[in-house]
């Protein structure tokens, strides 16, 4: 069993999707991060780094944090969705860190200049508009004749996909990236993509973008 402490944000979603696709099972517990959950002595006792995800397996005796960690060790542990050697996992691991070092970052900025704070510092809302058109467009020639990120299926499209699903908050519209959008939709249909949307609570249907 593996405890999974998680809030509705991109990076715990990584991991419930994650652990859906490999079938693990899993208890989740709610780290409110409005509330200052992730700040409680409980918590910290877990994650000193006070963020989420985290989780224990109880299994092994392995308590993690990091959603790029997390992610990786999944894979090992299951034998699934990371090859196991050439260059397939090399090009796995590349994607999952564009994703953690760039990918990630500015769209988490993006989210709190073009969406949070509009208006408010428009030299910082040009800066972070301009890094994240790059960046879409860096996904969208990757997918370029590709069903996904790196061969397979991989957690380097758990990694992006659940970034992607805050699109609107980016002020993107997916229909100017048609490689992205097909990827995104065609994630989206899956099972269990759907089920971890909803961890650690329903927020609303799997965002779709229009027609």
């Amino acid at each position: 069993m593996i405890d999974f402490y998680t809030w509705i944000t991109p990076n715990g979603l990584k991991i419930s999707i994650a652990l859906e696709e490999f079938g693990l099972p899993y208890k989740t517990h709610t780290i409110d991060i409005t509330r200052g959950d992730q700040f409680s002595a409980g918590y910290l006792a877990i994650n000193p780094g006070s963020k989420i995800p985290a989780i224990v397996d109880h299994e092994t005796g392995i308590t993690l944090a990091e959603s790029g960690a997390i992610l990786l060790y999944l894979a090992e542990k299951t034998g699934r969705f990371l090859p196991r050697d050439g260059a397939a996992r090399h090009h796995t691991i590349e994607w999952l860190m564009w994703q953690m070092g760039g990918f990630g970052p500015t769209l988490g900025h993006a989210h709190y200049f073009l969406t949070y704070n509009e208006g408010r510092a428009p030299f910082a809302e040009a800066l972070f508009r301009e890094d994240t058109i790059r960046l879409y467009e860096t996904l969208d020639a990757r997918l370029k004749g590709r069903e996904h990120l790196a061969g397979d299926y991989s957690i380097a499209d758990m990694a992006v996909w659940p970034w992607v699903s805050r699109f609107a908050r980016h002020k993107i519209d997916l229909s100017d990236f048609p490689n992205v959008r097909r990827w995104y939709l065609q994630l989206a249909a899956r099972p269990q993509v759907k089920r971890g949307y909803e961890v650690p609570h329903f927020t609303g249907p799997v965002p779709l973008p229009g027609l």
